[in-house]
């Protein structure tokens, strides 16, 4: 990591959630913000449902007041003959003395005021007045007009008939002084608009603690995530008493930390065994070259020198190359071809290979059973070279070493290699297929081992997707199985 790129992740961890970055909001402003929207949008929904619910109400108390003015000079026109008294004590006086106030009007057939509450023509002029419809027995239009005196007045007009027959021209206007309930609104909306500025910003402060109480785990996560360090990987984010989520979250990466102690411990033990193992051919190398050169030497002493530095340059060689097989067995891009082998013949041809060291010993090697295996040919005489000379190495004279075929179902098969040895340890077995790892004993009898022959197997196994186990007991011997899955249909 780059220095900048360090400081600037250490900023990011110690600055306010509330502090914009220069790309990305944090979650805590995300989250307080989207509560904030929803809250405002929830209050103005309520604000505007109530205002129209309050508008509406009056509306309707007015149209009805209209309504009913517009009926009564209808019923005057319908059942008087002489209505004119009627119609004066109606639209000029009562309609002049009324509180609320109202106006009204009887035009005739050609637009001319007939009667009129006095003053109403200074107020509300007769075009102001939306159109009668001749169709409707009930008026449905209103209009809303603004004096010059800054009153509001709702204006309505209908048709009506004198007698038993239509006159035709009959007009009835009537408005009426709504400035209280414009009025009354106005100071409503004002009022819903105080109000939802006032909750919003509530929920924002409610919304802005709620969240910090809400992501304080996450902030427990990072602050324990930065006490982790090569030194301190036993810190653990310990998540009791957490939401469910977070609990999850806290979980996997004590697991995550889990894996990566012990992996780190492996490693390190790892590096250890591999520095101790490259120091004692080294050490050799170098010991007998000082020896050879503190003074002249015979020819033939020098030729021993080298043959026993080519030994310790062999067994450098051997340890290289199985450290880069295990590097590339566990690399990505590993892979193998499987193809069907007679496991019986490769298995023969590894014995062979160890029959000379086998008589030497004094140690009986024999092979059972037929099968064959879908495995990479050169990969499978590895793994069972690799435990046939571990076998040999820990049979005493006089011992067997037993190579068993067990064909399983679907093509698989189990290649066992049992022998009459010193046998394991309870508490070494859970580590022997671990790269370097050897008994204290193994190191003792058999100095130039490297510890990678079971590794090895595991590894082989592994890109086979099989699998490796081990039976053992003190005294009585080991029993290392193979298993191979089914290979694909048509290989």
């Amino acid at each position: 990591m780059s220095w900048k790129s360090a400081r600037n992740s250490k900023d990011s961890v110690g600055a306010s959630p509330w502090k914009r970055s220069d790309r990305h909001w944090s979650m805590s402003r995300r989250l307080t913000l989207f509560y904030v929207a929803v809250t405002a949008v929830l209050l103005v929904m309520a604000a505007a449902y109530l205002y129209w619910t309050q508008a509406k109400n009056l509306d309707r108390e007015d149209r009805d007041f209209l309504l009913s003015k517009i009926e009564d000079c209808r019923r005057v026109l319908q059942r008087h003959v002489d209505a004119s008294p009627l119609l004066i004590n109606e639209i000029q006086t009562e309609a002049a003395a009324n509180r609320p106030k109202y106006y009204e009007r009887l035009l005739d057939g050609k637009g001319r005021a007939l009667l009129e509450t006095p003053g109403m023509d200074q107020v509300v002029p007769i075009s102001a007045f939306p159109q009668a419809d001749p169709g409707a027995e009930i008026p449905e239009e209103t209009a809303l007009h603004r004096a010059t005196s800054r009153r509001f007045y709702l204006l309505m007009s209908a048709l009506a008939t004198e007698g038993e027959v239509p006159s035709g021209g009959r007009l009835v206007q009537v408005a009426l002084d709504v400035t209280p309930e414009q009025r009354l609104l106005s100071g409503y909306r004002r009022k819903l608009a105080a109000v939802v500025l006032f909750a919003s910003a509530l929920s924002w402060l409610m919304g802005a603690f709620v969240t910090r109480k809400g992501l304080q785990p996450l902030q427990d996560i990072t602050r324990a995530t930065e006490r982790v360090t090569a030194k301190q990987l036993h810190e653990r984010v310990l998540a009791h008493g957490w939401p469910d989520e977070l609990a999850a979250l806290a979980r996997s990466f004590d697991n995550m930390l889990d894996r990566l102690e012990e992996s780190f411990t492996r490693l390190s033990q790892f590096s250890a065994d591999l520095a101790h193992e490259l120091r004692t051919p080294i050490n050799n190398l170098r010991g007998e070259a000082g020896v050879a050169l503190s003074h002249a030497r015979s020819p033939e002493e020098y030729r021993q020198t080298l043959e026993s530095s080519l030994e310790e340059y062999a067994r450098l060689a051997r340890l290289i190359d199985n450290m880069l097989f295990l590097a590339r067995a566990d690399g990505p891009a590993a892979g193998i071809s499987r193809v069907a082998t007679d496991a019986r013949r490769a298995t023969d041809a590894v014995r062979e290979f160890y029959d000379a060291l086998a008589e030497d010993r004094g140690v009986e090697v024999r092979c059972e059973g037929q099968a064959t295996v879908c495995a990479d040919p050169v990969l499978f005489r590895q793994a069972v070279s690799n435990l046939l000379s571990n076998a040999l190495n820990y049979t005493p004279r006089g011992g067997r070493v037993l190579i068993r075929l067990n064909p399983l179902g679907e093509g698989g098969l189990e290649v066992s290699v049992a022998d009459g040895g010193c046998g394991i340890a309870a508490e070494h077995l859970p580590k022997i297929f671990d790269r370097l790892y050897r008994v204290d004993s193994a190191r003792t009898q058999h100095p130039n081992g490297s510890g990678l022959g079971l590794a090895i197997v595991k590894s082989i196994m592994t890109l086979h997707g099989g699998a490796v186990d081990v039976q053992s007991q003190p005294g009585q011997g080991s029993r290392f199985t193979l298993r191979f899955p089914p290979g694909p249909v048509g290989e």
